[in-house]
């Protein structure tokens, strides 16, 4: 009751005065009678809207990252065969019926071309493990020569089936199984998905550019029809350009197993052009190991032969031959294709390689037309030479140094000194 007393007592004290005692602020910053503001809620559910949203997006774009990638190698499949789809189409043939004939044309070769290979692989590995105990054997007689030991090929064999990483081998094995033939199912899927996808690109590609433009107002349409002719001209022009390298590369080769008398030159100087100019980053070595096999299995000095030959080729090709063809085709500086590389095996691994120099060339040409450039000034700096008179040459710059060195006379010092004397 005294603390009711003291407020009467306060504002009977107040009134007397005539004054009104200040009110107290709402604790926490609500309103007057103590409730909550109306746009806090809405601002909360707001927010949790917007983090499960993020989050939704986020987790769906991981889930369908690999049917995106897919359907980026289908677009460029489809702008690489948009040149003969659009001739065939010119000519009379319906655009879809063009379209299955390269399809088909392109399947046929390279069913074509693996089963030849895959043939010839299995004939000399064939023949490698007929012949692997006369290599074992020789092996073990230089390593007795020269070594002066006493090794048969008896134990050796029963060391190495009694010994526990051959069994833990066949065990890793058996259980890999499930695992390879799951890979093989997913890749074999994987393909029929880009086949579709590039089927329906290059079939129906009028179709998806009056789509695309119908929603556009007329000056953009212009702009993205521009695009897509950029990116065909420049995909077909990659590609024709990874063609000749691999004809180029091929010859090369078949001229090199040819001298070595390797058996099967022609189809391993294919194999050697297509793989080293079609699968990006690892395409060099395992062009070059197939060739190494088989011609070890005629002598062990073919099969170096073959390697330095790959090298040397390679560092040709990587620095004469490819800067100029496609410095001419794809219209990109050497140094920015490399980047692009680099970049796009950063960004998506092997695909990225594949479509990085084509998505970039098409990129370079798009913008090209947006920057404004001008005529550059007649400087000699311009081309890397600096202008005559503007700085000392070397041998000027070094006898300045020379003199401005402690001790040292200067021209005319020493005369000077000698007739004040």
């Amino acid at each position: 009751m005294a603390p009711t007393d003291e407020t009467g007592q306060a504002a009977q004290q107040s009134s007397a005065s005539g004054t009104t005692p200040p009110a107290r602020a709402p604790v926490g910053g609500a309103g007057a009678n103590g409730r909550m503001p109306r746009w806090l809620p809405r601002a909360m559910v707001l927010a949790l809207t917007l983090v499960a949203v993020f989050q939704l997006g986020s987790w769906a774009f991981h889930q369908l990252t690999n049917l995106l990638i897919n359907i980026l190698i289908a677009f460029f499949l489809a702008l690489a065969i948009e040149p003969a789809v659009s001739w065939m189409a010119s000519r009379g043939m319906r655009r879809g019926l063009a379209t299955f004939v390269v399809f088909i044309g392109v399947v046929i070769v390279s069913a074509g071309f693996v089963t030849l290979l895959g043939s010839v692989l299995a004939d000399q590995i064939i023949k490698l493990i007929e012949g692997f105990p006369d290599y074992l054997d020789s092996v073990i007689n230089w390593i007795n020569t020269h070594f002066r030991t006493d090794l048969k090929r008896v134990d050796i064999q029963e060391g190495v089936l009694r010994s526990d990483w051959l069994r833990n081998y066949v065990q890793n094995s058996a259980t890999g199984v499930l695992d390879v033939s799951a890979q093989v199912i997913g890749g074999l899927f994987q393909l029929l998905t880009i086949a579709l996808f590039s089927f329906y690109f290059a079939a129906d590609g009028p179709r998806l550019r009056r789509a695309i433009c119908s929603v556009l107002p007329p000056a953009r349409q212009a702009e993205v029809l521009r695009a897509w002719e950029i990116a065909v001209n420049k995909t077909g022009g990659y590609i024709y350009s990874r063609g000749l390298m691999a004809l180029i590369s091929g010859v090369a080769h078949f001229v090199l197993l040819q001298i070595l008398d390797v058996p099967y030159a022609p189809v391993l100087a294919v194999w050697v052009g297509l793989v080293s100019q079609f699968i990006p980053t690892i395409g060099t070595y395992l062009a070059g190991a197939l060739p190494m096999l088989i011609a070890f299995t005629v002598d062990p000095w073919y099969a170096l032969w073959v390697l330095v030959f790959v090298v040397i080729y390679q560092q040709f090709e990587n620095y004469v031959l490819q800067p100029k063809l496609t410095s001419k085709t794809v219209d990109i500086h050497p140094a920015v294709a490399f980047g692009s590389v680099i970049a796009g095996t950063a960004l998506l691994g092997a695909v990225g390689a594949l479509i990085a120099i084509p998505a970039i060339a098409t990129l370079q040409a798009f913008l090209g037309a947006y920057v404004k450039r001008y005529d550059v000034t007649d400087d000699p700096r311009v081309h890397g030479h600096r202008r005559r008179g503007e700085e000392p040459g070397l041998l000027t710059r070094a006898r300045g140094v020379w003199t401005r060195r402690p001790g040292a006379e200067r021209p005319g010092h020493g005369s000077s000194g000698e007739s004040s004397s």
